[in-house]
C-alpha cells in the first residue's frame, strides 16, 4: 500500500483513502475458527489492565481504598467547581453558536448523504443512552430533595443529608420552594449535559463521516496534532476515553442495580444487599449479550424503541391520573423558572452555595464529562445524514424539553403529594426507592412499579450494549464494525467489574474515579471544541 503524505487534502478536508491504515498497522488480529479479535494493541492492552488493577486493588484494599477516593472526589468538585461550571457554560454556547451560523448547514456524511434512521428511532436511541438510568433514579428524588432544601430544611446527596442553600431559601414559601427546586434540577439535566455530548458527538461524526478518519476519539484533534495523533498523544487520548466509558458506565450500572433491587423488594419483598444486585447484574449483562449478539439494529435499537414506549406509558398515566392541570401548567412555570434562574445557576465565580455549586453541579458535570466518549460515539455512530443545525436541535434542544417534561411529572407529582397531602413517606426514603413510594398513593401501583423496574432493567441493558460498542470501537481502532466476539467480550467485562466493585464495597471509589477521569476530559473537550470548529469551516454546507 502506497501511504499518502498528507492525509489532509489541499482544502483542509482529510483524503478517505486507506486513512486508517496507521492505527492499523497495531492493532492485533487473532483468528480462531468462527471467532476474531481486532484489536488495537497498546489502548486495548492499557486500558484493560488499569481497569483489572483498580478492581483489584479496590477489592484487597477497601478499607482504605474508599475513604481516599472519597476524599479525592471531594476535592476536585470543592477546588474545581469553578471551572466545571465554566466549560459547561462554554459548550453550550458553543453549541449554540454553531446551529445558529452559517456551519449549521454543514451535512455529517457529506452533502448527498441520507439519515440512517427515522426520528423516532434516533431519538430514542439518544434518549436511551443518554439519561435513561439517571432520569428513573433521579427523577422524584433530586427535585424532592431540593425542595426540601428551598424550604430551609436539608438535602440528600448519596444518601447523606447535607445542608443546601442555591440562590437562597424560599423561608417556608411552598410555591417559591417548588420553583427553585425545579429550577436547580432541570439545570441538571438540561443543555449543559446535553451540550457537553453533543460537541464530541459532531466532532466524532465530521471526522469520522466527513473526513474520512477512524471512529475514535483521537480523530477529532486532527487539524491540531496532525500526524501525532498515531502516536502516543493519540494512544493517550484512547485510553482516556475507554476509562472514562468504564468508569462513567459503571456507576450509572451501579445506580441502576441498585433501583432495581429496591423495587423488587417494595414489590415482592425480594432481600436488599450484595447478593440480589449480583444476581440483577448477571442477569441483565445476560440480555445485553443477547443484544450484543442481535447488532444494533436489532438490539440496541429495538429495545430502545420498546423502552421508549414503555416510558410515554408511564409518564402519560402518571399525568393522567396525578395532579393532572398541574402538571400541564407546571410545564411551562417550570421551564420559565428555569430560564429565569439560569444565569445564577451557571455562574461560576462568587457563589455562596458551595453544597450545591460543588456537592450537586460540580460532580454532575464531571460525571456527564467522563460519560461523553461514551455517549458522544453513540450519538456519533447513529447520526450519520444530519445536518449541524439539526443534530445540534435534536441532540441539544429535544432530549432537554424531554428531560423538563419529566422531572416535571415525576418530581411536581411529588412535591405535590408532600405539600398537598401531607404524603412523607417518599421524601424521607432512600433514594432508590422514592419513585416507588410516589407511585404507590396512584392507581394501579403494582403494575407502575412493576413498569418502573423493567425501564429500569432495559436502560441497564442499553446503557451496557452501547457501551460495549463504544469501548470496542476505540479498542479496535476506530473500527466500527469489529467482529462481535469483541462485543462479547466488552459487555462480559463490564458485568465482571460492576459484581467486583458490589462485592468490594468500590461504588463511591468508582464515582470518584468517574470524577477524576471527568477532569482531564474537560480538558480534552475545551481543545475538541476548537478542532471541531477549524474542521466544520473546511467543509461545504447543504443548500
Amino acid at each position: 500500500m502506497n501511504e499518502p503524505n498528507d492525509p489532509m487534502k489541499p482544502d483542509g478536508r482529510v483524503n478517505p483513502i486507506n486513512t486508517d491504515y496507521r492505527i492499523g498497522q497495531d492493532n492485533i488480529v487473532v483468528k480462531v475458527g468462527p471467532f476474531g479479535l481486532d484489536i488495537h494493541n497498546r489502548v486495548f492492552a492499557i486500558s484493560s489492565l488499569t481497569v483489572i488493577t483498580f478492581v483489584l486493588l479496590t477489592l484487597m484494599f477497601q478499607s482504605s481504598a474508599e475513604p481516599m477516593f472519597s476524599a479525592l472526589r471531594g476535592w476536585l468538585t470543592s477546588n474545581l467547581d469553578w471551572f466545571f461550571i465554566g466549560v459547561g457554560n462554554i459548550f453550550v454556547l458553543v453549541c449554540l453558536g454553531l446551529a445558529i451560523s452559517p456551519l449549521g448547514k454543514v451535512r455529517l456524511g457529506g452533502t448527498e448523504a441520507k439519515p440512517d434512521y427515522s426520528y423516532l428511532g434516533w431519538f430514542s436511541m439518544l434518549f436511551a443512552a443518554g439519561m435513561g438510568i439517571g432520569l428513573m433514579f433521579y427523577g422524584v428524588s433530586e427535585p424532592l430533595s431540593h425542595f426540601g432544601s428551598a424550604m430551609g430544611g436539608t438535602s440528600m446527596e448519596d444518601g447523606v443529608r447535607t445542608d443546601w442553600a442555591p440562590l437562597g431559601a424560599a423561608a417556608g414559601d411552598a410555591d417559591a420552594a417548588r420553583r427553585l427546586a425545579m429550577a436547580a434540577t432541570i439545570y441538571h439535566w438540561g443543555l449543559h449535559p446535553w451540550a457537553i455530548y453533543a460537541i464530541l458527538a459532531l466532532g466524532l461524526a465530521l471526522f469520522s463521516f466527513n473526513k474520512g478518519l477512524p471512529l475514535t476519539i483521537r480523530s477529532v484533534f486532527y487539524p491540531l496534532l496532525g500526524e501525532r495523533i498515531w502516536g502516543w498523544p493519540g494512544h493517550v487520548i484512547d485510553i482516556l476515553a475507554v476509562l472514562a466509558t468504564m468508569f462513567g458506565l459503571a456507576t450509572s450500572l451501579g445506580l441502576g442495580a441498585s433501583q432495581a433491587a429496591a423495587g423488587l423488594n417494595h414489590l415482592f419483598g425480594v432481600p436488599l444487599g450484595d447478593t440480589t444486585q449480583i444476581v440483577l447484574v448477571i442477569g441483565i449483562t445476560a440480555i445485553a449479550l443477547i443484544s450484543v449478539l442481535a447488532g444494533l439494529d436489532a438490539g440496541v435499537k429495538r429495545l430502545s424503541e420498546i423502552n421508549m414506549v414503555l416510558a410515554i406509558l408511564l409518564l402519560v398515566f402518571v399525568i393522567a391520573v396525578g395532579p393532572t392541570l398541574a402538571i400541564m401548567t407546571g410545564f411551562f412555570d417550570n421551564l420559565g423558572a428555569y430560564l429565569q434562574y439560569l444565569p445564577a445557576l451557571a455562574n461560576p465565580v462568587g457563589r455562596d452555595d458551595a453544597n450545591f455549586s460543588q456537592g450537586w453541579t460540580a460532580f454532575y458535570w464531571a460525571w456527564w464529562i467522563s460519560w461523553s466518549p461514551f455517549v458522544g460515539m453513540f450519538i456519533a455512530r447513529v447520526s450519520r445524514g444530519r445536518t449541524v443545525r439539526e443534530f445540534i436541535v435534536s441532540v441539544l434542544i429535544v432530549p432537554s424539553l424531554a428531560c423538563v417534561l419529566w422531572m416535571t411529572v415525576f418530581g411536581s407529582t411529588a412535591i405535590l403529594q408532600l405539600v398537598n397531602d401531607g404524603y412523607q413517606a417518599a421524601a424521607g426514603a432512600d433514594l432508590p426507592l422514592q419513585l416507588f413510594l410516589m407511585l404507590d398513593v396512584l392507581p394501579l401501583a403494582q403494575i407502575t412499579s412493576f413498569i418502573a423496574i423493567v425501564l429500569v432493567v432495559v436502560f441497564f441493558v442499553t446503557s451496557s450494549d452501547s457501551g460495549s460498542l463504544v469501548i470496542d470501537v476505540i479498542s479496535a481502532g476506530g473500527k466500527i464494525n469489529a467482529p462481535t466476539p469483541q462485543r462479547v467480550f466488552w459487555c462480559v467485562f463490564e458485568g465482571l467489574v460492576a459484581i467486583a466493585l458490589i462485592l468490594g464495597g468500590g461504588l463511591v471509589a468508582l464515582q470518584a474515579m468517574a470524577v477524576s477521569t471527568g477532569f482531564p476530559f474537560a480538558v480534552v473537550l475545551l481543545v475538541a471544541t476548537v478542532s471541531v470548529v477549524k474542521g466544520l469551516a473546511s467543509e461545504p454546507r447543504s443548500g
